[in-house]
């Protein structure tokens, strides 16, 4: 790789860093090793070609163009926490990516309404969930931690609802959401 390549390839790892929250692929190497994955299967889940993976992961490509598969990806992180956590089994695991694999992305408010429709009241995780989507929708974790910590000496409570639900784990925004519910 000549020195144009390396710094084509440094600057779209910076520019993953800061829209993904780290490079994509750091990121997508945890979601192989965390669910048992190998790259073939984890473009297919994403919904991406096995090249175009390839690319995001070397830093050739920076961006993930379609947000259905951005949002799949956060699905994914998701799911690898509580597979790490012990919350969901590998079988679990596999049915839920077969879910991820076929979901268009999308409104994420029109997801919480169907899935309210469809399933009676929202569970406190499902509207954590969602208010996580939507965050993670609008600004990578970086961003939002940045924007955090600039509104912290200010508003410290809005500061750390960003964090939390906006950068922090799934368990961490429930057990946040339930203390502040009066």
């Amino acid at each position: 790789m000549d020195a144009a390549q390396q710094e084509a390839t440094a600057r779209a790892r910076e520019l993953q860093r800061s829209w993904y929250g780290e490079p994509l692929g750091a990121l997508f190497r945890r979601l192989i090793d965390d669910l048992g994955l190998n790259q073939a299967r984890l473009a297919a889940v994403l919904g991406l070609s096995a090249p175009m993976l390839s690319q995001l992961m070397s830093g050739q490509r920076a961006k993930i163009g379609n947000p259905a598969v951005v949002q799949r990806v956060q699905h994914l992180q998701e799911l690898a926490g509580q597979v790490a956590d012990g919350s969901v089994s590998a079988a679990e695991a596999a049915d839920r990516m077969e879910e991820i694999k076929k979901s268009q992305g999308g409104s994420v408010l029109t997801n919480a309404s169907q899935t309210a429709i469809s399933s009676g009241a929202p569970t406190v995780k499902r509207v954590v969930r969602e208010i996580q989507s939507l965050l993670r929708c609008v600004a990578a974790a970086g961003d939002i931690i940045d924007a955090a910590d600039a509104l912290a000496p200010t508003h410290p409570e809005l500061a750390e609802f960003l964090k939390v639900y906006g950068a922090g784990r799934t368990a961490d925004a429930v057990a946040h959401y339930e203390a502040h519910q009066s």
